[in-house]
């Protein structure tokens, strides 16, 4: 065992003793955090306009501060944005983090002195924990990847801005930066497929051991990696022994990842966003993500059949229930205040508070009244692929609400293989009975004739990525909807088909 390795060990004992502390009292944690939150922010515009000086509880915070998106919070935004301090939080930001909305155009998330330890403590807890847990720590003396977007950070008004995973380059700790890859160079192509082929260049004879990013953009590399050695990704690899991914769900991923790598890689799933760091696996052998309730974060739940009613009941944590669909609404040392992010959760263990991302406000199939989830469409297609040989690279479904060969209308899953089912009619039976198991509206519609069975659409293979890269949102971050409630991304791949 290496001094490093040795040294990590003891690291990761230290750090899950202090998580421990507030795991074991999260009602108060989090009752500690919003008071905090509340003093910090009182002499602000935003803590002046709501009467921060009279909240003394989360009822009084209900009162005065109403739920909002980024367009309902823009107004304070902006201002922020032009330099003018005290506006959401005390001071100004030190960063921005750039991304980019549906809606929106641009949009400008504020990072502070005192939210951003916060997004690296999280992700290096991370691995802490499952080196705590399992005991194995010889991966920290090898190579380490991160996929994410370029370090370069533009400047407006005196304040820097750039993509979340670019800003946290500039974070990575010393005792890191010589195991990190790729080079600072490279990180800073702004092509995808550019930087993923000299990603490959830098790597592909070097002593790899974590590899982290999101699956779909990892696998883009996996396949590079192959191609060039023609050998599985493990065997050029032979210490990769850890996968680290946020974003989407791997399970999809997972068959076409032991394919691409030659054996199966212990993983561990974040769930960070530039709003904040929100949760991370903890357990290799428990389901679902540790919820972090002392990282500068106060934390409401609003059930989603509720959402859309005009004053919906605003949970605490000591207040949600398992297997509810929330919808996540936060309160950050960042100075965000009744943000809606715009994801949902569902909470699988109330002791520790851990939760599974089931999908996102807006991206839903509701055009017949099923209100279909991303976790629904994801845990049908796991459930069909389970035992069978067929791989899905990637997929988004659809309504289809007046076909042009005439019918009933239909859900439309468009679908990338890695490895095509033998009988594709059978597949999409099978995948319409799981989806009948996995929302019982869905299962109405179709015994009503409402609706007909699932159609899927082969996409030829790089098609999503195809289309990705036609909307300028290829690589890094980027993340293709499971769910849409129109046709604007169908009518799209339909022409790539």
């Amino acid at each position: 065992m290496s001094l490093k390795s040795f040294g990590a060990k003891i690291f990761a004992s230290i750090i899950n003793k202090k998580t421990q502390r507030w795991v074991n009292n999260p009602i108060e944690t989090q009752a500690k955090v919003l008071t905090s939150l509340i003093e910090e922010a009182k002499h602000t515009s935003f803590g002046q306009d709501h009467n921060f000086d009279e909240i003394k509880s989360h009822h009084d915070f209900v009162q005065r501060v109403p739920i909002r998106d980024y367009e309902g919070l823009r107004p304070y935004v902006d201002r922020v944005v032009e330099g003018e301090a005290d506006v959401l939080w005390k001071g100004k930001p030190i960063y921005f983090a750039k991304t980019s909305g549906t809606t929106s155009g641009a949009k400008y998330i504020p990072l502070t002195k005192e939210s951003m330890p916060y997004h690296i403590e999280a992700a290096r807890n991370a691995i802490l924990a499952y080196i705590h847990e399992t005991g194995k720590a010889d991966f920290v003396d090898g190579k380490m990847i991160f996929l994410q977007g370029s370090p370069i950070l533009e400047e407006k008004n005196g304040l820097k801005l750039g993509r979340l995973s670019g800003i946290v380059a500039h974070y990575v700790p010393a005792y890191l930066q010589k195991n990190r890859l790729p080079s600072w160079e490279t990180n800073c192509i702004e092509d995808w497929e550019t930087k993923v082929d000299a990603i490959v260049e830098e790597t592909v004879d070097q002593d790899m051991s974590v590899i982290s990013g999101i699956p779909s953009w990892v696998q883009m590399y996996f396949e590079r990696l192959e191609a060039k050695k023609n050998k599985p990704v493990g065997e050029i690899f032979k210490n990769f022994n850890l996968f680290i991914y946020g974003g989407v769900n791997y399970e999809p991923y997972r068959a076409k990842f032991e394919q691409l790598i030659g054996r199966r890689v212990p993983s561990i799933e974040l769930f960070p966003a530039s709003e904040g760091f929100f949760a991370y696996q903890d357990s290799q052998t428990e389901k679902g993500l540790l919820l972090l309730l002392n990282a500068g974060i106060y934390y409401e739940f609003i059930k989603v059949d509720d959402f859309f009613q005009e004053n919906p009941t605003r949970h605490t944590i000591g207040e949600v229930e398992l297997g509810v669909n929330y919808v996540l609404i936060i309160s950050t040392n960042a100075g965000l205040w009744g943000y809606n992010i715009g994801d949902t959760v569902q909470f699988v263990n109330l002791n520790p508070y851990r939760i599974v991302v089931s999908g996102r406000v807006k991206h839903y199939i509701s055009a017949f009244g099923e209100h279909v989830i991303g976790k629904e469409v994801e845990t049908a297609i796991e459930e069909v692929m389970q035992g069978s040989n067929v791989q899905v690279n990637e997929f988004t479904v659809a309504p289809q609400i007046s076909p042009n060969e005439g019918g009933l209308p239909y859900h439309e899953w468009f679908i990338e293989f890695g490895n095509e089912p033998d009988d594709l009619n059978n597949f999409a039976m099978q995948l319409d009975e799981a989806m009948r198991k996995q929302n019982v509206y869905y299962d109405d519609l179709i015994a009503g004739k409402v609706l007909r069975t699932i159609v899927i659409r082969k996409i030829p293979k790089g098609g999503f990525q195809q289309y990705m890269k036609s909307i300028g949102k290829l690589g890094g971050q980027n993340k293709l909807p499971r769910l849409s409630n129109d046709r604007n991304i169908a009518d799209k791949l339909e022409i790539i088909n």
